[in-house]
C-alpha cells in the first residue's frame, strides 16, 4: 500500500511540475500564434514584401521592423529615416493624444505613444533622431477601411 502511495505522490508531483512548464508555454504560444514580424533593409523592399506595410512609408528608409496581428489591424513599424522629420503625408496631431499600441515587439520602446508628434494615414507617428516608430490601432484600421470602401 506505501508503495502505491508513494507513486500516485511521485505521478502527481511530475505532473504538476510538467503542468507548471507546459502551461506558460501554451499560453505564450496561444497568445503569439496570429502575430507576425518581418525585417527589412529599405522601406521599398518592406512593401514589395508585404501589401499591409503602410505606402506612406518613404523607399529609402532603412532598417525596416513590422509587426501585424493577423486577426485585426493592430501594427507596428520601426523605421531609420535619411531625413529627421517625418514624411510628406503625415499631419501633426494638434495637441490630440494617441492611444498605445495594441502590439508589443523588443524593438518598439513602451510609452511611445506619450510622443506622438502625428499621423500618417490611420498610424499614429513618433520622430526621434532619424527613428520612426509608428502604429495603428484596430479601431482605426476598421475605420480606415469603412473610409476606403465608401
Amino acid at each position: 500500500m506505501r508503495g502505491v502511495l508513494i507513486g500516485v505522490v511521485a505521478a502527481v508531483a511530475v505532473l504538476g511540475v510538467a503542468g507548471a512548464v507546459a502551461v506558460p508555454e501554451a499560453q505564450e504560444w496561444y497568445d503569439g500564434r496570429h502575430e507576425q514580424a518581418s525585417s527589412y533593409a529599405t522601406g521599398k523592399e518592406a512593401k514589395n514584401e508585404r501589401e499591409s506595410v503602410p505606402r506612406w512609408l518613404p523607399d529609402d528608409a532603412a532598417s525596416v521592423e513590422y509587426a501585424m496581428r493577423t486577426t485585426g489591424g493592430e501594427r507596428i513599424l520601426k523605421a531609420t529615416l535619411r531625413d529627421d522629420r517625418l514624411p510628406a503625408q503625415c499631419e501633426p496631431l494638434g495637441g490630440k493624444s494617441a492611444p498605445d499600441p495594441e502590439i508589443s515587439a523588443s524593438w518598439f520602446p513602451s510609452g511611445t505613444a506619450s510622443s506622438a508628434q502625428g499621423r500618417c494615414g490611420s498610424y499614429y507617428v513618433s520622430l526621434k533622431d532619424h527613428t520612426l516608430y509608428a502604429w495603428q490601432t484596430n479601431d482605426d484600421w476598421v475605420a480606415e477601411n469603412r473610409r476606403s470602401a465608401q
